[in-house]
């Protein structure tokens, strides 16, 4: 189980003012909380490229928009939309199912005095459109190697831990042995306490050392908590060739609303989809996302004495956050990728 100290801290809460007051409905805020250093928010969503156009139509609209600042103030059916909108009942079935296919709104079917009604709320405060690839097909300064979740070389796991794949589950959950078991070469979502997961990917002989400018490691993950937690902090650090790149930590154990890709017959209460989070070393420095974990660079990291990248994912013994991983393939969670690494090239 992860370490339970973090519930002796009292959180600090707030509330988030809706966009907007209409008559005759309660307003509800919306919460965050801090652990020290440690700001949880955990109503974004970090779209895709390809999610960019079914957005800005969903939000090109200013019906739909004025949907969203009734549904900020807490969930609504049907009725009670068009009702405070003032138009008719099909007009707003119509608007709810673009804002849905979106994923800007959740709608939820619930048990009413008469039959069952369909609840609609906000899930996200904040949407973060990508505007730029990350590399461009056929680049030839960039080399990109994808490496599947369960083609690990060496673990260290710590009940309860697991894993699945797109039929079901693998082996048993919380017996460590499960990590042996071949079928794991198609997993798409794993799940440990403590411990780590380290590959090794392959080195282009075609690519020397010298025409390195950087070297990153993207992949969806989260904390880990039975069930979830969708406020419960995780140190999760990356290793590149037994050097430490930088510790990044999670909010949460994510779920409550179903991953894009996560199969629907893991259940709603389970870990459902994680952060996308790149690690990098330059010959600056490292980072994460952008923000600088270490003055080591590129050539503290052994590149020419090694055969392979070794990358180690895990959460130490000494962390002050150790609350697990949840690590996401491309059958599971938000994003459509598994472990990928991008070695840049100079010009």
């Amino acid at each position: 189980m992860a370490d339970r100290s973090l519930s002796t801290r009292e959180p600090i809460i707030w509330g988030r003012s809706p966009i907007s007051q209409v008559e005759g409905i309660n307003s509800i805020g919306y919460s965050s909380e801090k652990w020290g250093r440690i700001t949880v928010e955990n109503r974004i969503l970090w779209a895709e490229r390809a999610d960019i156009a079914e957005i800005a139509r969903a939000l090109d609209s200013e019906l739909r928009r004025r949907m969203i600042d009734l549904m900020a103030l807490g969930p609504l059916n049907v009725n009670q939309i068009a009702e405070a909108l003032g138009i008719p009942q099909s007009t707003c079935v119509v608007n709810i199912q673009i804002l849905e296919r979106a994923r800007l709104i959740h709608v939820e079917q619930v048990a009413a005095s008469k039959g069952a009604q369909k609840l609609c709320s906000v899930k996200w405060e904040e949407v973060v459109l990508p505007l730029k690839d990350v590399a461009a097909p056929g680049d030839d300064r960039m080399v990109v190697v994808d490496m599947p979740i369960g083609l690990y070389t060496d673990h260290q796991a710590t009940a309860p831990c697991g894993m699945i794949n797109t039929q079901g589950i693998i082996g048993f959950f919380d017996q460590t042995e499960t990590f042996l078991n071949p079928k794991r070469a198609s997993a798409g979502l794993i799940w440990m306490t403590k411990g780590y997961l380290e590959y090794r990917f392959p080195k282009s002989t075609a690519v020397t050392v010298d025409r390195i400018a950087a070297l990153s490691v993207t992949f969806e993950v989260c904390s880990e908590f039975p069930g979830y937690n969708n406020t419960w902090p995780s140190d999760i650090t990356v290793w590149l060739n037994g050097q430490e790149v930088g510790t990044w930590t999670s909010p949460g154990d994510m779920g409550g609303d179903y991953g894009r890709l996560t199969p629907r017959w893991w259940d709603l209460m389970n870990t459902q989809y994680g952060y996308l989070k790149t690690w990098k070393v330059t010959s600056e420095g490292c980072f994460i996302d952008g923000v600088k974990t270490s003055d080591l660079t590129l050539v503290d990291f052994g590149l020419r004495e090694w055969g392979f990248y070794q990358i180690r994912i895990g959460v130490k013994d000494d962390a002050e956050f150790v609350g697990g991983f949840n690590l996401f393939g491309r059958t599971s969670g938000n994003y459509e990728q598994d472990i990928v690494l991008r070695i840049e090239l100079k010009d």
